[in-house]
């Protein structure tokens, strides 16, 4: 049960800072010129840093986040009532930054390392929140794919190991859930996840980390959350502090998944900020360097080079829309950062197709080369043939005479949706996957009623792994499907189709 009542801000960094031992004994004091809305205005401190920590009275912190001329901009951490006007601030000498190690492993935490789940945190290695991202040269081309169990994407938009994959759609359309799947997905990948939850609701962090300990992967997950009652600065922190978490395991030549969860709520809060520090506004009401805002923290993503490690961090970043509208401001700037999208329509959701993954709008950059082979074998027409039933099934809607081969293809169409949807709850491994497609490439879902695939679909992969657990074992740890096993899979499965039919 996660206990959200955690030590005030103010005296867990101060008991931080009494181990930072600075080389100078001088230190530069300004006094508060001005203070609204969790926004200060210092007069002094010519020589602070920009996301230096500032030090105020009464152990309240802040981070400065404009420098110039007339003095400091800075943005509390936290509620203080005791900054006013006249009063004294300090430089620490220290920008923001955030515990790393293995011991984070299992644990929730706050943009400042702050433990939320109850027990005592103990590391002694730090980093800090904002890095500059990997160099060109340090980079490794994306090659290794990271599955994701859910058939629709692992198929037809896979994910590579260092992708930037955006999921993109209205809210309450599957998002996170896909996130979620993603994430237990890599029980056994020997992949860390990072999870890292800006502005929701203190439940729904609560219910994610129980889904993650109901599934036995917490052990492997790192939660980073600011809450809906957490400050403007501190979901600004949030992302920048996981995917430090993240670089520290990447660093050291371990594959990592970090999930921003969702960007649209971070970028709401910086431009809070921004216009409390009275920026200039442009489009939206969004300071003109919102874009800047997350490519510095997209571009920290990559897969190193041998030279560096070879470790990898793959990030998914989570963009919420408004009615469907991906031409505005924030989605349009993080699908020009990233490596493609996977966009979900509300419409598809209500219409039970789920996950709702629009196929004509979802794209990813990297492409096959982060599919494996057998994948490759069995997927190499399904985007196409998913994007012309959609199509067709659009026109027959109208009621309009079809002739013989549209009927056909669109009653495959039909089997093919319910082929491709998948409860939260199932997660499917490669074997499973590829036994699916081949059933479909082959065509052995042309007798079988619409609504039953389902059913055919879930006999389909008991029977497999009960009868020919070899066969996909030898798929699974190969990743290959040589002529030999293709034969012997597509003869399991027409035994089954036959005894399906007679059934």
């Amino acid at each position: 049960m996660l206990n959200f009542d955690t030590t005030p801000i103010g005296e867990f960094l101060k008991e931080r800072l009494s181990n930072f031992k600075p080389e100078m004994v001088t230190y530069e004091y300004g006094q508060v010129a001005s203070v609204h809305d969790g926004m200060v205005q210092v007069s002094g401190l010519a020589d602070a840093m920009y996301g230096e920590l500032l030090e105020f009275q009464d152990d309240v912190y802040g981070i400065a986040m404009d420098l110039s001329l007339d003095g400091v901009g800075a943005a509390l951490l936290g509620k203080a009532d005791s900054v006013v006007p006249g009063s004294m601030v300090r430089r620490t000498g220290r920008v923001s930054d955030i515990c790393v190690g293995k011991e984070l492993l299992g644990r929730v935490v706050d943009p400042i390392g702050r433990p939320l789940d109850g027990a005592p945190l103990k590391t002694a290695q730090f980093r800090e929140s904002e890095c500059p991202a990997p160099a060109i040269i340090d980079r490794a081309p994306v090659d290794t794919p990271l599955e994701t169990g859910i058939l629709a994407i692992d198929s037809m938009i896979p994910i590579g190991r260092g992708q930037r994959e955006l999921i993109i759609g209205d809210r309450q359309t599957g998002k996170t859930t896909i996130a979620l799947s993603s994430i237990i997905n890599q029980r056994d990948s020997g992949v860390i996840c990072v999870y890292c939850a800006i502005g929701q609701k203190t439940s729904s962090v609560a219910n994610f980390v129980q889904n993650l300990e109901d599934t036995g992967v917490l052990d492997r997950c790192i939660v980073v959350a600011s809450t809906a009652s957490d400050s403007a600065t501190m979901q600004y922190l949030a992302p920048y502090a996981a995917c430090s978490i993240a670089e520290y395991f990447m660093y050291n030549g371990q594959d990592v998944l970090v999930v921003y969860d969702d960007l649209s709520k971070h970028a709401v809060a910086y431009r809070t900020m921004s216009l409390l520090l009275r920026r200039p506004s442009g489009r939206e009401a969004y300071p003109g360097d919102v874009f800047y805002l997350h490519s510095r923290l997209l571009e920290r993503a990559a897969k190193l080079s041998k030279e560096k490690g070879g470790g990898s961090m793959t990030a998914l970043p989570i963009v919420e829309t408004m009615s469907g509208d991906i031409s505005a401001y924030i989605p349009t700037n993080v699908i020009s950062i990233t490596d493609g999208q996977i966009y979900l329509e509300s419409e598809l959701f209500h219409a039970g197709v789920r996950p709702a993954v629009n196929v004509g709008l979802s794209v990813s950059r990297v492409g096959r080369s982060a599919q494996h082979p057998a994948m490759k074998d069995v997927s190499g027409s399904l985007r196409l043939d998913v994007a012309q039933y959609r199509d067709m099934a659009v026109f027959a809607q109208f009621g309009a005479d079809v002739d013989v081969e549209t009927k056909r293809l669109l009653d495959r169409g039909e089997r093919m949706t319910e082929l491709l949807k998948q409860p939260q709850t199932e997660i499917l491994k490669l074997s499973g996957q590829v036994a699916l497609l081949l059933a479909y490439s082959e065509d052995k879902l042309k007798d079988v009623e619409v609504k039953k695939v389902v059913n055919f679909k879930e006999g389909l992969l008991c029977y497999l792994y009960e009868e020919h657990m070899e066969l996909m074992t030898s798929i699974d740890s190969s990743h290959q499907l040589p002529p030999r096993t293709r034969r012997q899979l597509i003869s399991a499965i027409d035994k089954y189709a036959d005894s399906y039919k007679e059934a």
